[in-house]
């Protein structure tokens, strides 16, 4: 490990080390369980207003929403980000990132929408993409009876929800259906390829590694689908820097960790949008890794969150957010 790292910074990876399965070597079922055991319930329950569970009609079948309402009396309606949790397309779900979704309807002063979309590998690819895309459809379609303004709600997403918020924003493009005022990244998966600069110095060691990101690729894929010998039509559904096109996206916002795997791939994705003409904040943190966003405990997550939090309001709401 890096010598320059933060002593608070590797107190945590080797913390979150020591604990964390290597899922690599296990079924998905396997994995599944062994995450869920570690998780720590959220200690923010009284960072909104109130949560109610729903679910909203998908491709096959209903899908599970959890809706978080800030404190506050609000003149209008409030911005919405619907928001797509990470692990590897396999496991998590809206409890895991409960604590998360708290601290960023908070934070943001938005009505955030969370998506338990379907797993793989009993769900292949695009599945997930599809879900997060039906998801944000109907929070548009339902906007006024849910208290959002529909023209100011972004699609967001952490990891591999990373990837589906970035999928979802070219969905909404290439289906002509309304598209997300903001495209919110967190160290999304942009590519099943594994030789990027960020995966030769960071693919071990640092808690999220390339086997495993090979393994979750695997169960969304399949095997034929590493390293992009065979991707669904259009590739976009699962690679969204394959699509042909990345101009007229919303706005983004884009987190990048740099002792992250995936570090390569953000920092190419954010370049990408911005040569296609699309506004993008790129917040580069050079000294954390992978999943940090997330830990409620960890004091440089919650600058951070503050930060991201400042910059949606600026995207969402420059001028209604100031007078909050």
């Amino acid at each position: 490990m890096d010598d320059a790292i933060d002593g608070t910074v590797r107190a945590m990876l080797d913390e979150l080390k020591a604990g964390f399965p290597r899922v690599e070597t296990m079924t998905a079922s396997a994995a599944r369980a062994a995450v869920a055991q570690r998780r720590v319930p959220a200690n923010n329950i009284d960072d909104v207003r109130g949560a109610i569970d729903h679910a909203v009609p998908g491709p096959a079948g209903a899908i599970p929403i959890r809706i978080y309402y800030p404190h506050g009396e609000h003149v209008g309606d409030r911005p919405g980000i619907v928001f797509c949790h990470g692990g590897g397309f396999v496991f998590c779900d809206i409890e895991s990132h409960d604590g998360f979704c708290r601290a960023l309807a908070r934070g943001s002063q938005a009505v955030v929408v969370s998506v338990g979309y379907r797993l793989a590998p009993e769900h292949p690819a695009p599945a997930a993409a599809l879900d997060a895309f039906a998801a944000f459809c109907w929070v548009i379609e339902h906007a006024a009876g849910l208290g959002i303004d529909a023209t100011r709600t972004a699609i967001a997403g952490d990891s591999a929800g990373g990837n589906l918020a970035a999928v979802t924003a070219i969905l909404c493009r290439e289906r002509g259906v309304a598209k997300p005022a903001a495209q919110l990244l967190l160290y999304p998966a942009i590519d099943p390829s594994f030789e990027t600069d960020s995966y030769h110095s960071y693919g071990t060691g640092y808690l999220n590694t390339r086997a495993a990101m090979q393994w979750y690729w695997h169960q969304y894929l399949g095997s034929e689908g590493l390293g992009g010998e065979r991707i669904v039509d259009p590739p976009f559904l699962v690679a969204p820097a394959r699509a042909e096109s990345h101009a007229d996206l919303p706005p983004a916002v884009i987190v990048t960790a740099g002792l992250d795997p995936l570090h390569s791939e953000g920092c190419g994705y954010a370049r990408r949008l911005r040569n296609a003409g699309v506004p993008v904040v790129h917040r580069d943190f050079p000294g954390l890794f992978h999943g940090f966003m997330t830990i409620q405990s960890f004091p440089p997550a919650a600058s951070a969150r503050d930060m991201l939090c400042d910059d949606l309001r600026d995207v969402l709401c420059p001028t209604l957010c100031e007078s909050q």
